[in-house]
């Protein structure tokens, strides 16, 4: 399997953030990592192993990321508005820094196929950035996330919490573009175990709310012997993978 590393240096962000690239052709795949992990998370738990055979193969392309969440939600030193500013440069990281260099590594003289995924807090980014930027995303597979910002902002709440809380923005947008855009995608799937450290309700509600809207969606809940781990999603994202994609 074709690997590599690349770094620049993110205006949005103001440090040097890392990208693994895994494959060689096919639409991309986001990975989002989980916490406050990094952007070898997924080599790390062997969820790279799980896929191997999807980048080798050419269906898809890696392309795995850093988080900032240890500098923003994660982070309970940093004044809450300060939080939440770094969450929306990390937003505009991903848009204007991560998706052109996704369509230089491609070759792509067109916007590229690109979806999301991620687990845990990494499902809430890849849902979160599919919602707000459909232009450039085409669907997502989220896994064992929650999609109500508010379960990491501590109380704190403003415009970019709203605005970056699926389950608070989504019921209220209007009838416009952006709404059309979503409405139009066909491949967005959640999943969740029902085990331990599961919050099977989340994805369920977060369908709920895209299905309201007009938005397709697909949940799937796996039984109670997937926890909140990584076997569980070794497991998930090829299966969703093999099946809808």
């Amino acid at each position: 399997m074709d690997r590599s590393i690349h770094s620049w240096f993110s205006p949005a962000l103001g440090k040097e953030m890392e990208v693994a690239v895994y494959g060689h052709s096919g639409p991309a795949l986001l990975m989002f990592p989980s916490a406050a992990a990094d952007y070898l998370e997924y080599e790390r738990f062997h969820l790279i192993d799980a896929v191997q055979g999807v980048f080798e193969s050419g269906k898809m392309m890696g392309f795995s990321i850093n988080s900032i969440n240890s500098e923003s939600w994660l982070n309970n030193s940093m004044a809450p508005r300060d939080k939440a500013v770094r969450h929306v440069q990390y937003n505009q990281y991903i848009s204007e820094e991560v998706v052109p260099f996704i369509r230089d590594r491609m070759g792509a003289t067109e916007r590229p196929t690109v979806y999301t995924t991620g687990v845990s807090f990494g499902a809430f980014h890849a849902m979160n950035m599919l919602l707000h930027r459909p232009d450039l995303f085409d669907g997502v597979i989220a896994m064992s996330g929650v999609y109500d910002l508010k379960e990491y902002a501590k109380g704190y709440y403003d415009e970019d919490v709203y605005f970056n809380s699926p389950i608070d923005f989504l019921p209220n947008l209007g009838d416009g573009p952006l709404l059309e855009a979503l409405r139009a995608k066909n491949k967005i799937f959640l999943m969740s175990g029902k085990g331990n450290y599961e919050d099977p309700h989340a994805s369920w509600i977060m369908g709920e709310v895209l299905g309201k809207k007009g938005i397709h969606n697909f949940v799937e809940l796996w039984g109670e012997e997937w926890t909140h781990d990584w076997p569980t999603w070794r497991a998930m994202l090829p299966s969703a993978i093999e099946r809808f994609f």
